[in-house]
């Protein structure tokens, strides 16, 4: 459908008519640049009272902003309330209320940036006092007024010089030095809320008054520009919904998050630790390598079974193979290195080159690929001390790598090969579902453009061949190559992730590796990369979140604590172990004289699955009563029974 719409004030902006095309496919013609607010006025008026801002071809507008030509538009709406667009600009609109309330509070606090974030936002501020709880509690209270006096956002473009007047007369360092970072072909544009304003490229809502729910969460250290050598600000933390419900619900996800927290766990289960002396590096208890070790094996198999071999590359290698290939120039910042002699040598921060070092020695042939070459490749990365966080990001990491050689027509068949490898593996391991990202290009990228163009183009019609659905991650493929990313959903609704396929036709290249065809001449292979937990460390961790520490019984560390009831039992308790530990599981026994309540409760809290208990009734009958850490009824069996019940359970799949 189409519309014509004029009137005076939209003739007087003048410069011609244009089109705008809504999400139905109708279309609303004007006699010269609108604004959303406008638009949204000539549909309704009960839409004109909901709308907050305008997607104009993709981009957010605030609504009071002309829309000067032919264009997709689609009104945002306080309705919209799952959009991610519209949950973006309550955050933004957060901040800057929050910032604001604090200056006023707080007079000369020096304010630098405050964006929106994934569930909340953030202000890094100059204080030289620490912000403490109760300051949170006068901030949120300030907020509420200024929200409760909704003002309106009013976007104001200027002058550098106007601009570095105003923030000069405030005295506002950081917001001089951010305006000089500003391109000379972009626009200086102010926020204003009353009399506070920002620097801000926006977009806002029309008002403070349109933020329905918000929450000042925490307050932590930060470096301007995140750099140790600026100066430390104070980082207040803060989340904002479009309704209360929706923040409400988000707070049960945070508590049940803590709750899942695998550091906890892993101190409940006895897994890991960390300490100041080996930071970003775990330390492994007998449980926790169990679990580890319980892992690799259950890939091994499945790696083996599809055709996988498992190689061994040095940890130590001369900086010159990573000039080769590329890395130096791009990780050698995250790069730990040692000198030997007039040599640098550098401990590898992935397995890729090591890998094309194996492929090249001896002659290739045609008939040796596809090569599936695969490593538990023990890798480091210097990353930044406050980006440390649990198992979840290391310096000292583990990868399932593996590297696929071979022919480029081959990429269709190894990318459905791996695709049901990776949904298997993940499947055993309780993560039934994923989604995948393809990346393409980054700005900062190794090859010519034709050549990401044959390789982008080979690895979307490869995962079309599979039938996946995939989702656009412009710019995040890997410097060398486009690529998959393989995304779980855990058991609260985060996003992890975890396995990638990269297609790469330039490492090759760069190291000279080839193979010989059919028709005798060298060719170049395909190049393959691919994991599918990326790191042991991570997975285990967001395994432990995911399972809340109640791991399938194959698994489990201790998949059994034989307990006694009575004194009496202790020699029988010892039989059943060991009978036990003749059918392969791994058992425990708790011969103590507490009382089997309590033992219950500490080994239910150590996340153990089965609890064998035995007294002296169950010593005399030849039985056991075995209780589930899942709960349900107990259960009294025979012990020749119970081992070949508890065994076959315990079976990892696919063995």
């Amino acid at each position: 459908m189409e519309t014509a719409v004029s009137g005076a004030k939209v003739q007087a902006a003048g410069s011609g008519p244009l089109t705008l095309t809504l999400p139905d496919g109708g279309q609303r013609r004007f006699d010269g640049p609108v604004s959303g607010a406008e638009l949204a006025a000539s549909i309704a008026k009960s839409l004109a009272r909901k709308a907050v801002a305008v997607v104009v071809d993709g981009t957010l507008y605030d609504l009071d902003r002309p829309i000067a030509h032919d264009a997709s538009v689609r009104l945002l709406t306080a309705d919209d309330i799952d959009d991610p667009e519209l949950l973006g600009l309550i955050r933004h609109d957060c901040a800057h209320v929050m910032a604001e309330a604090v200056q006023d509070l707080y007079p000369g606090t020096k304010v630098t940036i405050g964006p929106a974030i994934e569930d909340g936002f953030y202000y890094d501020f100059d204080r030289a006092e620490p912000f403490t709880p109760d300051d949170l509690v006068r901030i949120e209270a300030r907020m509420a007024e200024i929200v409760k006096a909704n003002r309106p956002f009013t976007r104001q473009e200027v002058s550098r010089a106007e601009a570095h007047e105003r923030f000069a007369r405030l005295g506002e360092g950081f917001k001089l030095e951010i305006l000089d970072a500003i391109p000379e072909d972009q626009p200086v544009t102010l926020y204003y809320q009353g009399d506070w304003f920002d620097l801000c490229r926006g977009p806002h809502g029309p008002s403070t008054g349109r933020i329905p729910a918000f929450k000042l969460t925490k307050v932590a250290g930060a470096y301007w520009r995140g750099d140790s050598r600026n100066p430390q600000l104070q980082r207040i933390y803060g989340t904002a919904w479009a309704t209360k419900a929706q923040m409400d619900a988000y707070f049960e996800r945070i508590e049940e998050a803590e709750r899942r927290d695998h550091r906890k766990l892993g101190r409940i289960m006895d897994l890991f630790h960390f300490q100041e002396e080996a930071a970003g590096s775990a330390f492994w208890h007998p449980n926790g390598w169990t679990l580890w070790r319980t892992i690799e094996a259950h890939l091994r198999r499945r790696l083996e079974a599809a055709g996988y071999v498992e190689v061994k590359t040095p940890q130590l290698i001369d900086h010159s193979l990573w000039q080769r290939s590329g890395h130096w120039d791009k990780f050698r910042h995250n790069m730990f290195t040692v000198e030997d002699g007039d040599r640098i040598l550098a401990i590898k921060p992935m397995n890729c080159p090591g890998h094309v070092q194996i492929f090249k020695q001896g002659l290739r042939s045609y008939r040796d690929l596809p090569l599936r070459m695969a490593e538990f490749g023990s890798c480091h990365r210097n990353e930044p001390t406050g980006a440390l966080h649990g198992l979840m990001r290391v310096r000292a990491f583990t990868q399932d790598d593996a590297h696929i050689f071979c022919a480029f027509d081959q990429i269709e068949g190894e990318t459905k090969a791996f695709c049901d490898l990776l949904a298997q593996v993940y499947r055993d391991l309780g993560f039934p579902e994923f989604r995948v990202k393809f990346a393409d290009r980054p700005e900062v990228r190794a090859g010519e453009d034709h050549v990401w163009d044959e390789a982008e183009k080979a690895l979307k019609d490869a995962v079309a061949a599979t039938g996946i659905p995939i989702e656009m991650n412009p710019g995040e493929g890997a410097f060398y190559g486009p690529k998959l990313e393989f995304v779980l959903t855990d058991a609260i609704g985060r996003d992890w992730q975890c396995g990638t396929l990269q297609v790469d036709l330039i490492l090759p290249e760069r190291l000279d590796a080839d193979y010989v065809g059919q028709d005798g001449q060298k060719h170049r292979p395909v190049m393959l990369h691919r994991a599918i937990l990326g790191s042991f460390e991570r997975f285990i961790g967001i395994l432990l979140e995911q399972h809340a520490g109640r791991l399938p019984l194959w698994l489990a560390p201790v998949q059994v604590v034989v307990a006694t009831i009575v004194n009496d039992a202790d020699a029988y308790a010892l039989n059943v172990a060991e009978a036990l530990r003749r059918a392969g599981l791994r058992v425990e026994t708790d011969l103590r004289s507490d009382k089997i309540g309590y033992k219950v409760r500490e080994h239910t809290l150590a996340k153990v699955p089965l609890l064998l208990a035995v007294g002296k009734r169950e010593a005399e009958d030849g039985t056991v009563s075995l209780r589930r850490l899942a709960g349900g009824a107990q259960e009294v069996l025979a012990l020749d029974r119970a081992v070949p019940h508890i065994r076959d359970e315990a079976t990892p799949p696919g063995v």
